[in-house]
Parts: structure tokens; sequence; C-alpha cells
């Protein structure tokens, strides 16, 4: 690679962890006290930036040295051996389903609801829920308000209000659930 592939390399990936952040170049600029022009030039792998500039812009949009120059590619495919389960003493299953999904916008899990048996409601929150139940039949409770869910449907809220699920059915009730921004 010589500079200009180099200056492009990494200007490209500036970009795009800038666009992932949701930052603009004017954003960027005044948390690294650098001018938007000089961002312009950077992410067009026009000009190079210091060691020290580099690094203060990678901190400015949280990432480490070390990740923002690592050359493997972001996994795509997740096997079921790489999910991590939770059980609880009621025999639910909660599958992370997509391992370290905190550094996504989305988290989602397959889960199992057993027959009549509930998730802990969750207080309200900033983000959005959506779930799609492959087989069973669910309780929605958002806020005062009771939801009926059949196999096939699908739900979707703001997580603004107390929210929970139940399983009122006599068999296990299977769903994908998919929260963003993910819960920590």
């Amino acid at each position: 690679m010589d500079t200009s592939e180099v200056n492009a390399y990494i200007g490209e990936k500036i970009r795009n962890l800038r666009n992932r952040n949701g930052l603009t170049q004017q954003e960027l600029a005044d948390r690294t006290e650098l001018t938007k022009g000089f961002i312009s030039q950077v992410e067009r792998g026009q000009v190079s930036a210091s060691i020290v500039t580099l690094f203060d812009i990678i901190e400015c949009l949280g990432s480490t040295p070390a990740e923002f120059f690592r050359q493997e590619e972001e996994k795509v495919v997740f096997s079921e051996d790489e999910y991590f389960e939770k059980i609880d003493e009621a025999g639910n299953s909660r599958q992370w389903i997509v391992p370290s999904a905190q550094k996504y916008q989305m988290e989602p899990m397959l889960v199992v609801l057993q027959p009549h048996s509930e998730l802990e409601e969750d207080k309200p929150h900033t983000g959005e829920e959506f779930g799609y139940l492959i087989s069973g039949k669910l309780s929605l409770h958002l806020g005062e308000k009771v939801y009926p869910v059949r196999a096939g449907e699908s739900f979707y809220y703001r997580a603004e209000q107390t929210h929970r699920i139940s399983n009122p059915g006599n068999r296990p009730a299977r769903l994908i659930w998919i929260s963003s921004p993910p819960e920590f």
C-alpha cells in the first residue's frame, strides 16, 4: 500500500465510524478541536493526520487504535454454539443469538416462555422492541393494557412504559425478540 492508499483506507474507516456513531463532520471537528474542513480532507484521503491527531479522532469516535486497525472481517453469521443462554427457575429460556450484540444497534434474542409463566416486568427505558411469535401464544402487557399475540403475529412498541410478556397457554411459546438499543 502506498501513502495515498493508506490515507484513503484510514479516511474511509473514519467516515464509516463517524456515520455509525451518528455524528456530522462538524460534530466530530468540535469534539477533536479540529476544523470541519480538515476532517473532510482526512475522510477523503487527501491529507494525513499525525499519529496524535489520528488517535484523538479515533478516541472521540469511541474506539481504540487496536479496534480501529484490526484487519479481521466483522462476523456476520453466528452458530448456535456461540449463543449465550440464560434459563430462569421457571424454565424460561433467553438466548442471545448475536454474541456481543451490545456493540450493535439491535439485540436479538430467541425466547422460550413456559406455559402459564411470565418474564419479569421491564421498567420504562429509551428504545424500541419488536417480537415475532414463532409458536404458542402470548399476552403482551404494555402499561395497563394487555394485547393477545398468536403464532405468526408480531408486535412492536416504544419501551416508554412498563412492559412484560406472559404465556397464558398450555404449550411453550417461542419468539424472536429484538431490543434497540441493546440492554447492558
